[in-house]
């Protein structure tokens, strides 16, 4: 366990909290279920919804992936995201990387660098192999994030996002 015994400067005051550390803990449970990755916030919700839009993926001005397959997954507080059929991405283009991450709504996910336009961007797709029954839908499908990767829905270049992650 560790804590701030004393309140840190503009921050909320933890002094009687503690926090456990994620990766030295045997198990965690909530109710009786296991619990992988990290603790669901009780206030976030999970949606995968299957799109016929035309999306059409970018990297350095090189069509990576084109599809009217996708499923756009929504999360709350983060943007949307469009995940693409393999069959849809040119494979060719994409390296294994050895990065993973985890979230607690998804499950591992596995990242790709991208190869394109002479460049090599690092860690710049990814995919959720084996993803939680929240969003199951996303299974094998391939993500670029919009702003990392020219995203362009039905003609439209999708915005950058804005969020702690992008």
């Amino acid at each position: 366990m560790w804590a701030y015994p004393d309140p840190l400067e503009d921050c909320v005051d933890a002094r009687d909290y503690v926090a456990l550390y994620w990766n030295k803990m045997d198990a965690w449970y909530e109710e009786d279920e296991e619990v992988f990755i990290g603790p669901k916030d009780p206030y976030t919700r999970v949606d995968c919804l299957a799109s016929s839009r035309h999306v059409r993926v970018e990297v350095n001005g090189v069509t990576v992936a084109e599809t009217t397959r996708s499923v756009m997954l929504l999360e709350t507080g983060l943007p949307h995201r469009y995940y693409i059929p393999r069959d849809d991405v040119n494979m060719d283009l994409l390296q294994a990387s050895e990065r993973v991450a985890g979230s607690p709504y998804k499950g591992e996910a596995s990242f790709y660098h991208v190869e394109a336009g002479g460049e090599t961007v690092e860690n710049l797709a990814w995919t959720y192999n084996e993803a939680w029954a929240e969003s199951s839908k996303v299974s094998g499908l391939i993500c670029f994030p919009q702003g990392k990767a020219d995203t362009y829905v039905d003609g439209e270049l999708e915005p950058k996002p804005k969020s702690r992650w992008d």
